[in-house]
């Protein structure tokens, strides 16, 4: 753990950019630069809840500054929910990799987004414009207006049209969960005007896309996916501009939904590899897909343009038998593991979704969705080639037989 002195340089440092450097150095030195100047390798772990002072006078002007503009306070940590060590190089590097000037991290990828909601609501834009598909419980947020909030949903082209002098948000995933369609960022953010523009970037992240780099404001992550990496830990994440950063730092004070400190360091060493395992997932996912196209037993394969390690596949036969089917690969919820999952989103994922709404935006009875691992690509192969003969498909192509993308696999 750190001693009081290493927490304050540490906390100071972190936060200290230094020339671009490549995506892979990043994600490997990024939130760890001053720790060779205190005679260390590896992060170390602040699990303090609180933090000595004896100038009190001092702490009540930071306090009177956080208040009025959410900027992590100069000097020493004060409060675990004010902000903490570890969790302060994790968001030092999700921002760097991301190409923005902050990051927030919380509890769990819907925290962050609630913390969005909050933000925009606490000045009076309740209204979002959002497309589908999203996250199942990102629509159900939206939808059930459990915030206060109200939502249009609408396609990209009918965006500027939805947009009312309230609106204070628009969402997009993409690739989108689960069905992987994609939408054009930089024309999505076109059509928002001055209304931010929030890209939900979970399935991509920053090593397939920078959605600011397209015109995005705020780029959320469920960190319990890829950025962690390893199914070990749950944490959410909102890339933005410091001066969005400042207000959602004070809805996350006010509201508790903070990263422990832990997950933090999880969550700092996950990103040190995450460039690797996405090109290296992504890879056997190609493959896959590929292979799943040409399989008479599957009606329709998703696979993104952009690329990544999630497929999402219709099959002509029982998909519940393909997820009783499996054996290698894991039949679970998540995604963005080193070991391959599969779910059934229409039961799981999106079951909390009308059903019509649901099947409106190409989630279907028949959707499965693979998220690809680490694994070799002839184990998974098998594996998932087993569980669609168990599926007792009738052997017939579906409405379309080929890849729906238009990358070369």
């Amino acid at each position: 753990m750190d001693s009081t002195a290493a927490s304050t340089h540490a906390y100071d440092d972190v936060r200290t950019s230094g020339a671009p450097r490549a995506l892979a150095t990043e994600a490997v030195h990024a939130g760890r630069e001053d720790l060779a100047r205190q005679g260390l390798h590896a992060p170390p772990i602040d699990l303090s809840t609180t933090y000595p002072s004896y100038d009190s006078r001092a702490e009540a002007a930071r306090i009177d500054a956080f208040a009025a503009t959410g900027a992590e306070p100069d000097g020493p940590p004060v409060y675990g929910r004010l902000g903490n060590p570890t969790v302060a190089r994790f968001e030092t590097a999700l921002a760097r990799l991301e190409g923005t000037e902050s990051a927030v991290a919380f509890a769990s990828g819907m925290a962050a987004l609630s913390a969005v909601l909050l933000a925009r609501a606490s000045i009076g834009l309740r209204h979002v414009v959002a497309v589908r598909p999203l996250y199942g419980c990102s629509d159900h947020l939206l939808t059930a207006g459990l915030l206060g909030s109200e939502v249009t949903w609408t396609d990209p082209a009918g965006i500027a049209d939805a947009l009312r002098p309230d609106t204070g948000l628009v969402m997009v995933e993409s690739p989108a969960n689960p069905t992987l369609a994609e939408v054009d960022l930089r024309a999505v953010a076109h059509a928002c005007g001055s209304v931010p523009l929030l890209a939900d970037n979970t399935f991509a992240t920053p090593v397939l896309q920078r959605p600011v780099e397209q015109g995005a404001r705020l780029v959320l992550h469920s960190a319990t996916k890829y950025l962690g990496g390893h199914g070990d830990v749950l944490g959410g994440v909102v890339a933005c501009d410091e001066e969005f950063a400042g207000r959602l730092r004070q809805i996350r004070f006010a509201t508790g939904g903070v990263l422990h400190p832990l997950a933090g360091y999880l969550l700092l060493r996950g990103l040190s590899t995450l460039p690797v395992r996405v090109r290296a997932a992504s890879a056997t996912a190609a493959e896959l897909a590929r292979r799943l196209a040409a399989d008479p037993r599957v009606a329709r394969v998703h696979y993104p343009r952009i690329g990544g390690a999630m497929i999402a596949f219709e099959v002509d036969g029982d998909p519940h038998e393909v997820i009783a089917g499996v054996r290698l690969i894991t039949p679970a919820v998540s995604l963005g593991s080193v070991d391959t999952l599969i779910q059934h989103p229409a039961s799981i994922s999106h079951r909390i979704v009308d059903e019509r709404e649901r099947r409106g935006a190409g989630v279907s009875d028949r959707l499965l969705r693979l998220s690809v691992g680490l694994e070799d690509v002839e184990d998974l192969w098998g594996d998932l080639a087993g569980a669609l003969g168990a599926s007792g498909a009738s052997g017939t192509l579906g409405e379309s037989g080929a890849m729906e993308a238009s990358v070369t696999v």
